[in-house]
């Protein structure tokens, strides 16, 4: 519900000293009031008309449109003397001197604009607060996924016009619109995608030819090219084992009319619904080969009334739960290509529902009917319901295959391809701005003689005002209420989707629970570890997961208020996607993969928060680092030196095995991380690391304790931390991120790597029975070989291209007995009698390490931390200032110090989420000080507690005691 503030927003309205309130708090029927000068321009009235402004639109890369375009300025200005502000766009179909030239102020600040037009949704942390906005907004009906927008608009007491409703008085007909467009586009990209997906089927066909509608300069082209197809068709036919291909048309209005305007341009013959059973049974006739069938739908056609009867426009409308679609058995099954253009509300029954999909894709006489979908409505969720998401003109395309409860991208695979594009006419930015801005201007001359409140058709169109719905829509507090935005979420409990239950879940779920007003839903693909954790709790519930499943995902992300990604790494991205899509927070541990990156405008335009690299290493270690650059910076100083070591290691007393090292988290991701390159700076000179040499050329001692020890090995590439944490590279002499282990653990897994037991190669694939048998594939025993300690020493010295260190071969030969690949004497066999099956040299063998390397019960691991700056002062002096963390594992309870350091930071920026503490959006990491500033502080109350230590001198510096091989 609207806040207490809101509602003395809303009060404040009806102060009689209406002249010091702003202008967007005036009532309709009040005259505006003389303002403040703008600094640009002198006002010698009493007077001024409302400033317009033109926003930049945002919402993607491909958003060229404008509302108005320079010619429509030019008169604007020439016939109200309005001033217009332009924000600059270098993307825009029209450039910004075009719009100098029309007398327009290019402007990136729109603040002195009174009144701004725009496209699509506005970011909320772009929207301006007091203003009227003319937009899409997407918010009448409802929308879920931008409730959290509406509630800005209220919060921001911004007058919201939605062009969606700006319609004729007297026929109720929208007049704003870019329908047609979007219509023209979404025809030219449906052809285009059904004839890639015939030729992925194996059939060439006329549509190859036709390219995406931002392809084509402007509609002549398109007609061209259309021609050129029709001719093809009219020439060569079509291919014979999809004849007839009918194409069904839903919708009356403008989206429709304008798919037909480009469809109509191809040889084709229209029919009726009830000819579709004759057409299908003849065939094979050959006039069905050289020309289309047109099906043009109505409700009519497709509803049934429940009962029986016949259909009635007036009690549907009405009554709408006295009808049921029959679409999926009556015209889906002699469809091939549906262009979806209407009109729904959830009120009405659906066109297709995903189970009647099912059907359909069941029966095998169906296979070449209902290929694609054109769904230019773009209703998620609506009246197609398997329609789970916007699809982008870069990706324009997925597929349902909804026998498997799949959605995929292959266009291979089974499924029906949906084109759902949700900005289609910024493929034809040009035409679709003129007639866009044609259609607007004589409201935005309205709005320039400010004559807003005696214009019907903009009053009327007015979704909010003043903090408070309109009389029309005060429905939608319902709405507001149900979409679980966290700032109107306050009387109701906070909710948090763990996608994952791995190692870390743990820690991360006792956080969580120990809040009363949060419940926690953890979905799994292991439902009874998902369980094992949630039956802890009363406030935890567990749930089957399935990331292939976007509709299964979309339900569960819907339900949620933060969604926290524990998935394998290559799976956060469509976690991220679904959340984007839903309006919700995501957090995740891992590193910000390109894939990830490539969400942050979406992530920004949804105005969601995908905080990424929130565990450990990454994580805590961005947070403690940057409270010290952060800090320096503030005095004054320079940072010369970064030097940060992490690593989870056993605890001394434990580390009794060759490697010095025991697996609380994956092995394959240890293993992994071994074959990487890495880069550095250190002592003025960048360093670099080939692939799968990193072992090689560790550090040999990393002094970092006495007590301790350490090797260090290069982690990835460290010089783009200086970037990430705002430091100037050219400026420092070391720049270095490492990750730390007992001495000996590189020199033994060097000697793995060289044998190829870190082979990603599937050719390297593993089948055997026993683990011997994989060392034996290998190394390349020969079965027929005795194998003795003195055989083995030979080959294994051959192999590794005669080691010289006799000491190193025998620890080698230990921790391969350790890992059970070798018998300890000759007459026994390994112990772990177990297939051993992957699909990768490495996978096997981390497979044995997860067996034979774990933490016995009483066994506990370590992680430490280090970061190292060296600081110049201002004063000229070189400062040395440490920040450290050591955390034990617990025995007692089994938890990890890995589980522990991880899980926490995360459910502790789930927490700050939740609370509403992080307003930067887009896909971040806690190297900012909202987040890293109560992150640090609140570890500290888990006893999380960072060691600082400063010195002075150069001489003091880690950079100059390493010892790098």
């Amino acid at each position: 519900m609207i806040s207490a503030a809101l509602r003395a927003s809303s009060l404040a309205f009806h102060s009689p000293r209406l002249g010091s309130l702003p202008l967007h708090h005036r009532p309709l029927s009040s005259p505006f009031i003389a303002r403040a000068a703008l600094a640009t321009q002198a006002q010698s009235t009493a007077t001024a008309s409302p400033v317009i402004g033109i926003r930049r639109e945002d919402k993607n890369r491909w958003e060229r449109r404008v509302a108005l375009t320079p010619a429509h300025i030019r008169k604007l200005i020439k016939e109200t003397g309005a001033r217009v502000l332009v924000q600059p766009s270098n993307t825009r179909i029209f450039n910004n001197a075009s719009f100098e030239k029309a007398g327009a102020v290019i402007e990136e600040d729109l603040s002195k604009a009174d009144i701004i037009l725009g496209i699509k949704e506005v970011p909320i942390d772009k929207m301006i607060p007091n203003k009227t906005y003319l937009v899409f907004s997407h918010t009448h009906k409802g929308q879920p996924y931008n409730m959290p927008s509406l509630q800005a608009f209220l919060d921001k007491s911004i007058r919201l016009i939605d062009y969606e409703l700006m319609t004729d008085p007297a026929t109720g007909k929208r007049l704003v619109l870019f329908g047609k467009h979007a219509g023209y586009a979404g025809m030219i990209d449906g052809l285009h995608g059904l004839g890639q997906r015939l030729l992925a089927l194996g059939y060439n066909s006329p549509f190859i030819h036709m390219g995406q509608a931002h392809v084509y300069p402007n509609l002549e082209c398109v007609n061209t090219k259309l021609r050129h197809v029709a001719d093809i068709i009219s020439d060569q036919g079509l291919p014979d084992a999809f004849a007839p291909m009918v194409f069904t048309f839903t919708g009356a209005g403008n989206v429709t009319q304008g798919a037909r305007a480009i469809f109509d341009n191809l040889p084709h013959k229209n029919v009726t619904a009830d000819e579709l059973p004759f057409i299908a049974r003849d065939r094979y006739n050959e006039r069905y080969r050289t020309r289309l069938l047109a099906l043009q739908i109505g409700a009519q056609d497709y509803l049934e009334r429940i009962g029986g009867g016949s259909y009635d426009r007036a009690e549907y409308r009405e009554f709408p739960d006295r009808y049921r679609s029959v679409f999926a058995q009556k015209i889906a099954p002699y469809t091939t290509m549906l262009i979806n253009g209407i009109y729904w509300e959830s009120k009405y029954p659906r066109l297709m529902t995903t189970r009647d999909l099912a059907d359909i894709q069941r029966q095998r006489n169906l296979k070449h009917r209902m290929l694609a979908i054109a769904d230019i409505s773009c209703d998620i969720g609506g009246s197609l319901e398997f329609m789970s998401h916007a699809s982008t003109i870069d990706a324009p395309f997925f597929y349902v295959d909804a026998v498997n409860g799949v959605e995929h991208k292959d266009i291979e695979k089974p499924g029906v391809q949906i084109n759902s594009i949700d900005n289609l006419p910024t493929e034809l930015p040009f035409e679709a701005s003129k007639h866009f801005g044609n259609s607007l201007y004589p409201f935005a001359k309205s709005l320039a003689s400010d004559k807003l409140a005696a214009d019907p058709v903009l009053s009327k169109a007015i979704i909010c005002e003043n903090g408070a719905l309109s009389k029309l829509h005060r429905h939608l507090e319902k709405d507001l209420l149900s979409v679980g935005e966290i700032r109107v979420a306050d009387k109701r409990r906070k909710r948090v989707l763990l996608a994952g239950s791995g190692m870390v879940s743990q820690p991360l779920v006792d956080y969580l629970a120990s809040s009363k007003d949060t419940d926690i839903k953890i979905a799994s693909n292991d439902l009874d570890e998902a369980r094992r954790i949630a039956y802890q709790f009363p406030n935890t519930e567990a749930a089957l997961l399935d990331v292939s499943d976007t509709l299964g995902l979309d339900k569960l992300v819907r339900d949620s208020d933060v969604v926290v990604s524990l998935v394998p790494a290559p799976l956060h991205p469509q976690i991220a996607h679904s959340a984007i899509r839903n309006g919700k927070h995501v957090v995740t541990a891992s590193y910000i993969s390109p894939e990830m990156q490539k969400l942050n405008d979406q992530a920004r335009a949804a105005s969601v928060t995908v905080l990424n690299e929130i565990g450990l290493d990454p994580g805590i270690d961005h947070c403690s680092a940057m409270k010290l650059i952060d800090a320096a910076k503030a005095r004054g100083s320079k940072i010369r030196s970064f030097i940060s070591w992490c690593g989870g290691l056993t605890a001394p007393e434990d580390s009794n095995n060759q490697l010095g090292y025991k697996f609380s988290w994956s092995p394959r991701g240890v293993m992994t991380a071994g074959l990487n390159s890495a880069q550095f700076k250190i002592n003025g000179q960048v360093r670099h690391i080939l692939e799968k040499t990193l072992f090689e050329n560790k550090f040999a001692n990393v002094p970092l304790y006495p007590g301790f020890a350490f090797e260090g090995l290069a982690n990835r590439d460290s010089l783009q931390y200086a970037d990430i944490y705002g430091l100037k590279l050219d400026e420092m002499d070391t720049m270095f991120r490492g990750t730390l282990r007992y001495q000996g653990y590189s020199d033994i897994l060097n000697c793995f790597l060289k044998l190829g037991f870190l082979d990603l190669d599937p050719k390297s694939a593993v089948d055997v029975q026993l683990p011997r048998k994989f060392l034996a594939t290998v190394v390349g025993f020969d079965d027929g070989i005795p194998l003795n300690v003195d055989t083995i020493r030979k080959i294994l010295r051959q192999r590794l291209g005669g080691i010289a260190d006799p000491a190193l071969l025998e620890r080698f030969i230990l921790a391969c007995e350790e890992i059970d690949i070798l018998p300890a004497e000759p007459s026994q066999l390994p112990s772990t009698n177990q297939r051993l099956k992957a699909p990768t040299a490495l996978d096997a063998f981390s497979q044995l390490l997860q067996r034979s390397l774990k933490f016995e019960k009483e066994e506990r691991d370590m992680v430490c931390m280090y970061h190292e700056f060296g600081i110049e002062t201002p004063e000229g002096k070189y400062d040395v200032e440490s920040s450290s963390l050591v955390v034990y594992g617990n025995n007692e309870t089994g938890e990890t110090a890995m589980a522990r350091t991880v899980g926490v930071p995360a459910a502790i920026a789930t927490r700050l989420l939740l609370e509403g503490k992080i307003q930067t959006k887009g896909v971040i990491r806690p190297t900012i000080p909202e987040i890293y500033n109560p992150l640090i502080e609140r570890l500290e109350q888990t006893g999380l507690i960072f060691s600082e230590q400063a010195k002075q001198g150069i001489h003091n510096s880690l950079q100059h005691k390493m010892a790098w091989n």
